[in-house]
């Protein structure tokens, strides 16, 4: 047997129950040089009996005991024979041209290492009217990832080899989750990164998987991230006290500030990021998201200088609005 051009690594935890259809989007893909490695990471359900029903020969079902996501992927990468991994959700669905299209973008840009693309947002088997469109160039993405995770993690398509050199997930539980947002911040600042802008992926919000909903279990995790890719950007070794200020604001995450933050030294961590980004991206586009991110920071500053916290849910609904105009 030839080695395939992609593994397609689908991780699956109690996905009895919608990993069939997920395969399916799978193995009906208009580009077919392909092999899809399932990891069942430990289910407490049947999905190791659905899963040893496949007979596809392009399906490669491993079972181990429970590990969590990271690991299981990091072991899908190590088994992985294609040279492009393609990762994939149990609840998530493919359009038929997925492969197909990101394989011809990673082709035609060999600096890319990292390549997601657009989604649609469905509530369980329901369309809604939410997409994830995501910028789509190196500079924008380098920016967003400042502060937060502009991929879809079931829609990006990795190079292998980048994936190694940088290590692969980060199995640290001080550092995830979010795994993927990690994942990217350091291979972003070694290799391109890219959307495709065009929605190729349905993400399915499912009720066992909607873990940003109430408290977010990952707040403090996300504002060490932001602060750390703050630093990086101002060729800092570690991050100084206006980076984590800065990632503090941005997260809500204010009993991590520090206890007299400085808005001058904030705002020269943002332009300062954004201007070099700018610069080595050849995107002047990014200094118009800088001053929209010193907007939103003087907002957030001021809210807590006058102790105005109270007003956020009213204005929440301009917030969203804003940030459907921003991503158009």
């Amino acid at each position: 047997m030839t080695t395939p051009v992609i593994t397609v690594l689908l991780p699956v935890y109690n996905g009895a129950a919608e990993v069939v259809r997920a395969v399916d989007t799978v193995l009906n893909q208009t580009f077919g040089d392909f092999e899809l490695l399932i990891i069942n990471d430990g289910s407490r359900d049947d999905s190791a009996a659905v899963l040893d029903g496949m007979c596809d020969p392009r399906i490669r079902v491993v079972h181990q005991a429970n590990a969590g996501l990271a690991a299981t992927l990091n072991r899908g990468i190590a088994l992985a024979q294609g040279r492009y991994i393609v990762r994939q959700d149990q609840d998530d669905w493919c359009r038929p041209s997925r492969l197909e299209k990101q394989l011809a973008y990673m082709e035609a840009h060999p600096d890319c290492g990292l390549l997601g693309t657009w989604a649609e947002i469905w509530v369980g088997d329901t369309p809604s009217e939410r997409v994830h469109d995501h910028p789509v160039t190196h500079g924008l993405l380098c920016f967003d990832l400042l502060f937060n995770n502009p991929f879809v993690h079931s829609s990006v398509m990795l190079r292998k080899d980048v994936l190694q050199a940088v290590g692969g997930y980060s199995t640290d539980p001080a550092r995830q989750p979010p795994e993927d947002y990690e994942l990217w911040s350091r291979m972003a600042r070694q290799c391109t990164v890219a959307n495709l802008p065009e929605r190729l992926l349905i993400y399915r919000e499912m009720p066992q998987s909607m873990s940003r909903t109430g408290d977010n279990p990952f707040q403090d995790k996300l504002v060490t991230l932001c602060a750390e890719n703050l630093a990086f950007a101002n060729r800092l070794r570690v991050p100084n006290a206006a980076c984590i200020d800065v990632a503090a604001f941005t997260h809500s995450a204010l009993h991590r500030l520090s206890p007299r933050p400085s808005m001058r030294r904030m705002l020269q961590v943002v332009q300062g990021a954004g201007e070099r980004i700018a610069a080595d991206s050849g995107e002047p586009e990014v200094l118009r998201k800088t001053e929209e991110r010193i907007a939103i920071l003087r907002y957030q500053f001021m809210l807590r200088q006058t102790h105005a916290h109270w007003v956020r849910p009213l204005l929440r609904p301009l917030r969203n609005l804003f940030n459907k105009f921003r991503s158009r």
